[in-house]
């Protein structure tokens, strides 16, 4: 899947494509074609750059029944011809995860379309999971003949039935299968449900990686091989070392922290960052200085594991340094440091939004260092990488430090974020939004009604207004 292309966040499409609650408050005031055009969009091609991580499917539904939008473009979509060429579920995943929504409010058109789309489609496992969570039997029974005839009674075909019912994310159907009263569809999924377990079973029996009476040096090479094949491992062998390895191996594995190879180092450094030993930080300031992009990666990874009060103040030296050293330093005083650290967290944070952009990684311990911290000064970043980001999971963190750090945020980003595509955001909306503005107030009522929505944000909401109001 090909990196989203996201449209300036100042346009009606570029706020829909974010999660952000500006999007739905300028949808709902937009001309309803133009707003149904953007959401379609949006539903039809993912936005998001981890799909797998943020959340907009809720936010989109939502949305569809707002603005009472048909779902034309969504059935176009799912049935098309690229259906059979492009089975990659992320091209699918969000319009079906979109209609199970609506099926859950009762949008008929959207639970028959899942149904189709079950019966018919490439991507028919995650609709059948939509369906197991809001199908009755009823529903659900009649998708098994179509589904089992994907899979062809023969021996090949019973095995790829036997590992999509041990994978199975949603069970319900799989069980109202195997006590189907047609015996041709009971009888083939209670074996593959028998074959699976037994399958899961052997793979138990066969456990592949270290074992115990392993050395010291037999772990470094299971490491490297790892890494010959594409895999790293070192972070399970450092947790190898732990079990393996006694004080007589300590001169051994600092050898191989100094010179070893790319998975011996990786995971000498690893183990001796995380035991705080004396030469660790030397150890890794060399390894940053000439070691591989892997080894580099793993010691800055080591060094922010650290916990000690040496590794902050090792960190409050090395924080200006202009490498990944530099950064990785940057992002432990945000997270251990004290108030002293504020302005080199400031620094660090003003230099990624420069260097990086709003969508640097190494902004998310920043932004929520710079809230833990308290740091005012820092609002006007904050602000910026809560409007350009295009991860909602990194404007929640915005969200979360401008609550801390902004006077202005009750009655500005809050309001906006009551409509947030993440629950977490919406709850610290529902904490902080100033309850004078009408839009809030009703806003919080929907929410509390809201039987889609998440319990965290409901007791958020709750603590805000009275059981009367909730009930309106």
């Amino acid at each position: 899947m090909f990196d989203p292309v996201i449209a300036p966040s100042g346009t009606l499409l570029g706020l829909l494509q974010r999660g952000r609650g500006d999007g739905t408050l300028h949808a709902l005031t937009a001309p309803r074609p133009e707003a149904l055009a953007a959401l379609n969009h949006c539903v039809l091609r993912d936005p998001r750059h981890d799909w797998q991580v943020e959340n907009r499917s809720l936010y989109y539904a939502r949305l569809y029944l707002d603005l009472n939008g048909e779902l034309d473009e969504v059935e176009a979509h799912l049935f098309c011809a690229e259906d059979v060429l492009d089975t990659d579920e992320s091209r699918t995943g969000l319009a079906l995860a979109v209609l199970g929504h609506l099926a859950s409010y009762g949008r008929r058109d959207a639970l028959e379309l899942l149904r189709r789309y079950a019966a018919h489609g490439s991507n028919w496992a995650w609709a059948l999971d939509e369906l197991a969570l809001r199908d009755d039997d009823a529903g659900l029974r009649a998708l098994a003949a179509p589904v089992l005839a994907r899979f062809p009674a023969d021996p090949e075909g019973d095995a790829e039935l036997a590992a999509t019912v041990r994978d199975a994310f949603e069970p319900r159907p799989w069980r109202l299968w195997a006590e189907d009263p047609r015996e041709s569809v009971a009888t083939r999924v209670r074996a593959a449900h028998e074959t699976g377990c037994f399958d899961r079973w052997q793979r138990q029996m066969r456990p592949s990686g270290p074992r115990p009476g392993w050395s010291v040096q037999a772990v470094f090479e299971w490491a490297q091989q790892g890494i010959e094949r594409g895999a790293a491992l070192h972070v399970p062998a450092a947790r190898c070392l732990t079990a393996v390895a006694g004080p007589e191996d300590r001169a051994e594995i600092v050898r191989a922290a100094q010179d070893g190879t790319d998975g011996a180092r990786c995971t000498a450094l690893r183990y001796l960052a995380d035991g705080n030993d004396p030469q660790a930080l030397e150890l890794i300031e060399a390894a940053v200085a000439t070691g591989s992009t892997l080894v580099v990666d793993a010691a800055v990874d080591a060094f922010e594991r650290m916990r000690s009060l040496a590794a902050v103040d090792r960190a409050r030296r090395w924080a200006r340094r202009p490498d990944a050293l530099g950064a990785a330093a940057g992002r432990v005083l945000a997270c251990r440091g004290g108030v002293q650290d504020r302005d080199l967290v400031l620094a660090a944070l003003r230099e990624a939004v420069r260097g990086e952009g709003p969508d640097a990684p190494t902004l998310w311990t920043l932004v929520d260092g710079t809230g833990r911290l308290g740091i005012a000064c820092a609002a006007p970043v904050l602000r910026h990488v809560y409007r350009e980001t295009a991860s909602s999971h990194l404007r929640g963190r915005a969200a979360r430090a401008l609550a801390a750090t902004d006077p202005s945020f009750a009655t500005g980003f809050a309001v906006e974020c009551l409509w947030d595509c993440e629950e977490t955001t919406r709850e610290i909306a529902a904490r902080h939004a100033e309850t004078g503005d009408a839009r809030v107030v009703e806003r919080l009522r929907r929410l509390a009604a809201d039987p889609a929505e998440e319990a965290e944000v409901q007791t958020a909401v709750r603590s805000r207004i009275g059981p009367e109001e909730t009930a309106v």
